[in-house]
């Protein structure tokens, strides 16, 4: 009988803690709903459901994968000389890129977010939104898996190579990793726009990672 009550018990907690976990997931898309322009908020759940695909593939746990996909661009819609005032106020380092280019300071800046205003603390997550944007060496699985999501999310249309990518994705994350850091470099020199140094780390990395495979 005890231990029907000690089985009993530990459901019941189990409940209440993905109710609370529900609770608290609809409160960070409603405020985050209120804190994004239509287009950031549409392309967020694109992100934090395509995460969650990925990560269903990959065996990972899904629930942070989601989380992760939500608070990634948290930060994305603060107006940039109040990004760099938050991130000065709080000791982020930032980069003269960073200072020349401030929208790319969302990802630093939405780490700060998750943590202060949503409560985050798991340290996969927080890197993953770091690392969104321009990718890292020798990322974990999150990492990876919020890096691709971003670029393969089904709002997107302008990316080269998409349809070839989101099929790649599903099948070898790595692959899909150095593929999209190679089409990243290369649009932005196309562009002329603002490279972020680690972009091309991320990129060399992952080229010799899958040479050495």
């Amino acid at each position: 009988m005890a231990n029907v009550l000690h089985e009993y018990n530990e459901f019941r907690y189990h409940l209440m803690e993905e109710e609370d976990e529900k609770k608290r997931l609809k409160m960070i898309r409603k405020e985050l709903k209120e804190d994004l322009d239509k287009e950031r908020y549409e392309h967020t759940m694109g992100v934090a459901n395509t995460a969650v695909s990925l990560a269903m593939s990959v065996s990972y746990d899904y629930h942070k994968a989601f989380l992760a996909g939500l608070l990634h661009d948290c930060a994305k819609c603060i107006p940039n000389p109040e990004k760099i005032t938050i991130c000065e106020n709080n000791g982020i380092e930032i980069t003269e890129i960073e200072y020349e280019n401030p929208s790319l300071l969302h990802s630093k800046l939405g780490a700060l977010l998750a943590r202060e205003k949503y409560g985050v603390s798991d340290e996969e997550i927080l890197g993953s939104i770091i690392y969104h944007t321009t990718g890292k060496p020798d990322m974990n699985l999150l990492e990876k898996i919020i890096f691709v999501a971003d670029y393969i999310e089904p709002g997107r249309d302008k990316q080269p190579n998409l349809t070839e990518l989101r099929a790649l994705a599903f099948h070898d994350l790595d692959q899909a990793v150095y593929r999209i850091s190679g089409d990243t470099l290369e649009y932005l020199k196309k562009k002329e726009l603002t490279l972020d140094p680690m972009t091309q780390k991320t990129y060399e990395y992952y080229q010799e990672w899958i040479k050495k495979r």
